[in-house]
């Protein structure tokens, strides 16, 4: 198998959407007065699923390169706090996480990396599971701030 075409195909499958839709569709054109509101009952918001992604992101990449990581506690660590974002707040989550999300694709495009080496601390986890649980991580909760945004009536995607 093409190294290059699996590590390719790694890189478009965290930024290109292809069966989902991307960081930058989600969000694109949310008004701000609807990033925290919760669309109903025991639903999260935007504002909450984008955070959510982007911590729960973070500690992967964090626990997949840093063997002394250590991640939040579960399950409050993962979520943000109940007060609503300041625009400050949203831009610098939406910058933090395309970072991160750049740096798991650079650590899938080094072809230094062995991408099924397992991690030293991983309890038999590999790069590979790593960078997939990314990308099912982040599709997953994609799909949920497109459900929160057509109860919220803000989707035209």
């Amino acid at each position: 198998m093409d190294d290059k075409v699996v590590r390719d195909a790694l890189v478009e499958l965290l930024t290109k959407g292809s069966a989902h839709v991307t960081v930058g569709k989600a969000l694109e054109g949310l008004p701000a007065e609807l990033r925290a509101k919760r669309p109903a009952d025991r639903i999260h918001s935007v504002w909450e699923e984008l955070e959510h992604m982007r911590i729960a992101q973070e500690d992967i990449l964090r626990y997949t390169l840093d063997q002394g990581w250590e991640s939040p506690d579960w399950p409050q660590g993962y979520w943000p706090s109940e007060a609503p974002p300041d625009d400050g707040a949203w831009q610098a989550s939406v910058a933090q996480f395309q970072k991160d999300l750049e740096e798991v694709c650079a650590l899938v495009r080094d072809p230094e990396r062995d991408l099924s080496a397992r991690l030293p601390q991983g309890q038999g986890r590999t790069y590979l599971r790593q960078v997939l649980l990314v990308a099912d991580h982040n599709a997953y909760h994609l799909g949920q701030i497109v459900q929160a945004r057509k109860l919220l009536g803000s989707w035209g995607g």
